[in-house]
């Protein structure tokens, strides 16, 4: 599978997990909640996970920063994603959740939608460097591995 075909298809699951979990958390009241948001960087991680697992395996890539920038991509194109998600949610579903996000501790304030989208994308990127770097502590030795064995 072609690294751009992995970058696609891994940043659809990680912002179908999202997604998902939103719609789950808004059914049962809790799309306030700030401190579920936190979740978001585990389903961020599976999906880093899975795209360079795959990556390694599928495409015998084990180049650290080959698979680094793949976990990159892929969490940068999930939170496009999310954000288009969260526009649209904010647009056309539920206008009144913009005031749901300007109550959390997380962004805090009288926001307007292109300042949440500007927060968003920030915490996003952070978590995706984040979860990339983390993720690659697990891989950093693989081809080390193949090579010895």
């Amino acid at each position: 599978m072609s690294q751009k075909k992995l970058i696609i298809t891994y940043a659809i699951l990680i912002t179908g997990m999202i997604g998902a979990f939103f719609l789950l958390s808004s059914l049962v009241g809790l799309e306030g909640n700030p401190y579920l948001r936190f979740l978001n960087l585990i389903f961020v991680l599976i999906g880093i996970r899975q795209a360079i697992k795959t990556n390694i395996e599928m495409n015998k890539e084990t180049n650290y920063l080959t698979n680094l920038g793949l976990g990159l991509q892929t969490s940068a194109l999930a939170v496009i994603f999310s954000i288009i998600g969260v526009i649209g949610y904010i647009s056309f579903i539920n206008p009144d959740f913009i005031s749901i996000m300007n109550n959390s501790f997380l962004i805090g304030g009288n926001l307007s939608l292109a300042e949440i989208v500007i927060t968003l994308f920030i915490e996003g990127m952070a978590s995706s460097f984040v979860g990339s770097f983390i993720v690659m502590q697990f891989y950093k030795n693989h081809d080390k591995v193949k090579a010895t064995a």
